[in-house]
């Protein structure tokens, strides 16, 4: 189990640059003649904690190691890579904050307009699959030098996936990006002992939340940690198996959940003569680590060097971490996969420290008029300081075999304390130079009226006109198949939502997340859903086309037509059946578009 991170946070400070260098006269300015390791972002560089490369690049300078980032180099040229020099250690890749095919291409398959983590929005900077072009790129610059991969992309992709763009099955990342290492899940842990290990000339097998290929001899894998015992590892199907039947992969998305719910468990999957090996996940950060992390001082901005405004750092300007982690466990969400379903919380004491200084900093460009922090959350924002409270969550044998902590209704063992959120968001909007305070990462409504009073002051308080909210569809089978409440749930929450805007004399509205094409959705459940939306006189702006994103339950079941039980479900497979459902959902907002004035 990796020691804890923390440093004296004074000291720590003292050795952090304003913005980690992104050039060699950076560098000089600093004094360094050579990195330690060398991040590659296909995300611009913002240095805010939002972003990976800011967050691991300023945790690893607090321990002392050099770090310097290139973001959305040129994949195009190949000394592209070596304008900071050979780094010391590693070269480690972060594709950005989503898939890179997901940043490149919409539910149709078609070329996106804009990238919100590139300068001025512009397409082009980040390439297809960009953690296989950039592994190759700093192979062919650096020879013998190990490539690290991480990331969502590598989370997601670690195993063998379907992948929508092609429509076909693709091998685990490793195998065409053919770097070193994969780190899986929240990085911090497996970055600082990875540095430690290649500069004391150790192996890196057996790194906790880390994969890596391993050669095999009758049929087990013999590149493997001391700790390793091949009777307790999970044999998870195999590429072969995955390339012949369909529904396998429904079984891999499932063993993936329970590997990451049983936490101390090796698993492999065999591709041809060898293996997938993967540790178990890393242990989640304490409170205290993820005060230290988000507390290392971030310029907030992004790196001077870009002319044009980047519109990610814009929207996430404001906002705050408070927490990471869902309990949520939504068939169609990467976020588990990537974040865990325990949630790991910062404390009160970091939060209020973090809002004075966007006071301070904010404050002044508005003249006196105070901050409005747009967002105290994470993936959802009621879930800050959640906890699971079962009698036997510390015995290292037991593990929760539930797929939800919300599903099919809240556990009664998952303890929110929603008074305490309040208390949080109330005394972040009670400081100097504060305005309002916003939870612009939206609330759970099953969770929320689990306490009507917090719920109301969510409301009153802390709703800035419009309150998120995902109910994704309307339609009771299709709920259960994405694992989320049902209906009854959300028309609940709306009745005391419109009850307490009316005793507040204020107009502000639910902003609905809708789905479309979900599989096992028929043309007959949208048609339903839009029918729903339109007693309401509802014009939904936040809709989206199911996509099959790597790794998940609901992507599974999409390709293997088959719900988790294994039976049979309909699908919207061709791009023609899933724009039809999407159109009976945008319906309603065509209507309203075409009124007369």
């Amino acid at each position: 189990m990796a020691e804890s991170f923390v440093v004296d946070a004074k000291k720590a400070a003292l050795k952090q640059p304003k913005f980690l260098p992104m050039s060699r006269l950076e560098m000089d300015e600093l004094g360094w003649d050579e990195l330690d390791v060398l991040l590659l972002s296909g995300d611009a560089y913002v240095d805010h904690p939002s972003f990976a490369c800011a967050l691991l690049g300023r945790l690893l300078i607090s321990h002392g190691w050099r770090t310097g980032i290139l973001a959305q180099p040129n994949w195009q040229d190949k000394r592209a890579v070596t304008l900071l020099g050979r780094p010391k250690l590693f070269c480690g890749i972060a594709p950005g904050a989503v898939d890179s095919m997901l940043a490149n291409y919409t539910a149709m398959r078609q070329k996106r307009k804009t990238d919100a983590y590139a300068p001025g929005g512009k397409m082009g900077f980040r390439p297809n699959r960009c953690s296989i072009v950039y592994a190759n790129l700093c192979q062919h610059a650096f020879p013998g030098l190990p490539v690290i991969l991480g990331g969502i992309e590598a989370s997601t992709r670690r195993l063998t996936h379907y992948d929508f763009w092609t429509d076909s099955l693709r091998r685990p990342l490793l195998f065409d990006a053919k770097a070193s290492l994969l780190v899986y899940g929240m990085g911090e842990l497996a970055i600082l002992e990875i540095a430690s290990r290649l500069k004391n000339n150790e192996s890196l097998l057996g790194i906790w939340g880390t994969a890596w290929i391993s050669r095999l001899k009758d049929g087990e894998p013999i590149d493997v940690p001391e700790d390793y015992v091949h009777s307790d590892a999970i044999v998870l199907p195999s590429h072969a198996l995955l390339m012949q039947d369909k529904e396998a992969l429904l079984n891999q998305a499932l063993l993936q959940e329970e590997l990451l719910q049983r936490g101390n468990k090796y698993a492999y999957e065999q591709v041809d003569s060898r293996a997938l090996m993967m540790a178990p996940p890393a242990r989640r950060l304490t409170t205290a680590e993820l005060d230290f992390l988000y507390e290392l001082p971030f310029a907030r901005k992004q790196h001077p060097s870009y002319k044009a405004q980047i519109a990610a750092a814009t929207m996430i300007e404001t906002s705050m971490t408070s927490h990471r982690g869902c309990g949520g466990g939504c068939s169609f969400c990467s976020i588990a996969l990537h974040q865990g379903r325990r949630i790991a919380s910062r404390s009160k004491e970091s939060l209020v420290r973090e809002a004075k200084i966007l006071a301070k900093e904010h404050g002044a460009k508005r003249r006196g008029r105070g901050v409005a922090i747009s967002d105290v959350g994470g993936p959802t924002a009621n879930m800050w300081q959640a906890s699971c409270t079962h009698p036997k969550k510390d015995n290292a044998s037991w593990y929760c075999k539930r797929v939800s902590c919300c599903y099919p209704a809240i556990c009664p063992f998952f303890h929110v304390p929603h008074a305490k959120h309040i208390e949080l968001l109330r005394a972040i909007k009670k400081l100097e130079g504060v305005k309002q305070v916003r939870v612009a990462s939206g609330v759970r409504a099953d969770l929320a009226l689990q306490d009507k009073s917090c719920l109301e002051a969510y409301i009153a308080e802390f709703t800035g006109g419009q309150l998120k909210l995902a109910p994704e569809h309307c339609v009771p089978h299709v709920l259960e198949l994405m694992r989320k409440p049902p209906l009854a749930i959300f028309e609940e929450f709306l009745t005391v939502f419109k009850l307490q805007n009316k005793l507040l004399h204020r107009k502000q509205y639910v902003v609905p997340y809708l789905l479309s094409a979900f599989p096992g959705c028929t043309d007959a459940d949208m048609q339903e859903l839009s029918s729903w939306l339109s007693q309401r006189n509802w014009t939904p702006k936040q809709t989206q086309c199911f996509i099959p994103t790597p790794g998940t339950v609901a992507t599974a079941m999409y390709y293997c037509a088959k719900n988790a039980q294994g039976t049979a479900i309909y699908v919207a497979h061709s791009d023609a059946e899933r724009l039809r459902q999407h159109e009976l959902l945008v319906r309603p907002q065509k209507k309203a578009k075409n009124k007369p004035k």
